[in-house]
């Protein structure tokens, strides 16, 4: 009964994927961003195990993709931020990407404009890869 619903997800995770990796192939490349590798994300390889059957290597596959598509989309939005906006929020979030913890702490003035070139910089492609 929710099969339909939930292969339905596949129609706005192919949306995050293609928009996604258009908007970093635009903007980074505008403000020197390292772009994030899709392939490190987006990986479909459980398909090939000989002990599942038919529909569990379906389900292995769609699973993969759609957590790969988003943790590749959070990735993008990470370096996004990082780029504009590398500030903690003044209340604890749940589930904080991986370059949250190195941003400046709320109401952090001091050399703020210093900081966020050095944020910045530390995204630059050589900086990365």
């Amino acid at each position: 009964m929710s099969i339909p619903f939930i292969y339905s997800m596949i129609v706005p995770l192919v949306f995050i994927d293609i928009t996604m990796t258009i908007y970093q192939h635009i903007c980074f490349r505008l403000y020197n961003v390292a772009r994030v590798n899709r392939s490190h994300y987006v990986v479909i390889d459980r398909h090939v195990l000989s002990y599942l059957n038919a529909i569990e290597k379906f389900n292995c596959l769609y699973c993969s993709y759609g957590n790969g598509v988003l943790a590749y989309a959070r990735e993008i939005i990470a370096r996004t931020e990082q780029y504009w906006c590398p500030i903690k929020h003044a209340r604890k979030v749940v589930g904080t990407h991986s370059r949250y913890n190195q941003f400046l702490g709320f109401g952090e003035s001091e050399n703020y404009q210093e900081q966020v070139l050095k944020f910045r910089d530390a995204l630059k492609p050589e900086k990365i890869e």
